[in-house]
C-alpha cells in the first residue's frame, strides 16, 4: 500500500489480499486494532510523547487498517495543497469518524494542523488524550456566541503560529449536506485572518454511527470512501459568495459519488 505524499496527484487503494478472519468479521477486525492504538498513543499522549509525526502515522496505520478489510480509498485534489502556502482553513463536511481520524496524514504533509472539536471529545479515555495533545480549538456547542469569540481567539491565534485549521460547520454527523446546517463560521475565520479557504467534500458512511456508541458503527466494505480538495479561494466582501461555493462544490461531489452511473469520471472500481 502506498504512503500518503506531497508528491502524488491523487490516491487510490491498491489492491491486497484480504484475509479469511477480515472478510468475515470486517468491523470486528478493525475496532480491535483501532482500540489497541488508541489505547497505546492515548498513554504516550498522557505522559506528552506524542508530536506531529506520532499523529500522522497513526493516522495512517488507521486508513491502511481499513484497507486491509477491504474499504477502498480514493483521495484527489492534492495539487490544489501542492500550490498553497500554509496556513489556511479546510471547510469541509463530517459524516464520520474516519475523517477525523483520516485527515492527518492527509494533511500533515503539506500543514501543521488542528481541529476545531466539541469539548466533550477531550473527556473521552485514551482518545482525549490524543486531541489535546495536538492543541485542538474546543466548543460547546452550547452558548454560539461563545463558540464564536472562542474559534476566532483561538483561531488566529493558531494561524498566525502557521498552524492550519479544520473546520466541520455541520452540528452533527450526516451523509447528507443541509446548507441550513451549514454555518460560514470557518469563512469568518479565514476572511478574519486574510488567509485562503480550501473546501473539502467527503463520502465517509463507510464508518457508520453506533446506535449506543456513535463512534463504533458497522465498517461497510462494499461502500467506497472519497476526500476530494477543492480549489483554494480567499474570501472577498462577507464571504457569501465563497460560502456558497463550497456548500456547491461538496453537493456536487456527494452527487457524483452516491450516483456513479450518472457521472462517468467516477471508477467503478478501487
Amino acid at each position: 500500500m502506498a504512503q500518503l505524499s506531497s508528491t502524488i496527484k491523487d490516491y487510490r487503494t491498491s489492491p491486497a489480499t484480504i484475509s479469511k478472519f477480515s472478510k468475515t468479521f470486517p468491523s470486528l477486525s478493525f475496532y480491535s486494532y483501532f482500540v489497541r492504538l488508541v489505547f497505546k498513543s492515548g498513554i504516550k499522549a498522557k505522559q506528552g510523547q506524542y508530536d506531529s509525526k506520532a499523529w500522522r502515522q497513526d493516522s495512517l496505520n488507521l486508513l491502511h487498517a481499513l484497507e486491509r478489510i477491504g474499504v477502498c480509498l480514493k483521495i484527489t485534489g492534492f495539487e490544489h495543497l501542492e500550490q498553497l502556502q500554509p496556513p489556511y482553513v479546510v471547510i469541509a463536511n463530517h459524516m464520520s469518524t474516519l475523517e477525523t481520524v483520516a485527515l492527518p496524514s492527509i494533511l500533515l504533509p503539506f500543514t501543521n494542523i488542528t481541529f476545531i472539536v466539541k469539548q466533550s471529545l477531550l473527556k473521552y479515555p485514551f482518545f482525549g488524550h490524543i486531541l489535546r495533545a495536538r492543541d485542538p480549538i474546543a466548543v460547546n456547542r452550547i452558548n454560539p456566541r461563545q463558540d464564536m469569540k472562542t474559534v476566532m481567539e483561538e483561531g488566529l491565534n493558531k494561524l498566525k503560529n502557521d498552524i492550519s485549521i479544520i473546520v466541520f460547520p455541520q452540528t452533527t454527523r450526516t451523509i447528507y449536506l443541509d446548507p441550513k446546517h451549514f454555518s460560514s463560521i470557518g469563512i469568518k475565520l479565514a476572511q478574519r485572518a486574510d488567509v485562503p479557504v480550501v473546501p473539502l467534500a467527503l463520502l465517509s458512511d463507510a464508518w457508520g454511527n453506533g446506535k449506543h456508541l456513535k463512534d463504533f458503527g458497522r465498517i461497510d466494505v462494499s461502500k467506497k470512501v472519497y476526500f476530494a480538495f477543492g480549489e483554494p479561494m480567499w474570501v472577498q466582501s462577507r464571504g457569501k459568495e465563497e460560502h456558497q461555493a463550497i456548500v456547491q462544490f461538496i453537493n456536487r461531489k456527494l452527487e457524483a459519488w452516491k450516483n456513479p452511473k450518472q457521472f462517468k469520471s467516477v471508477s467503478k472500481s478501487c
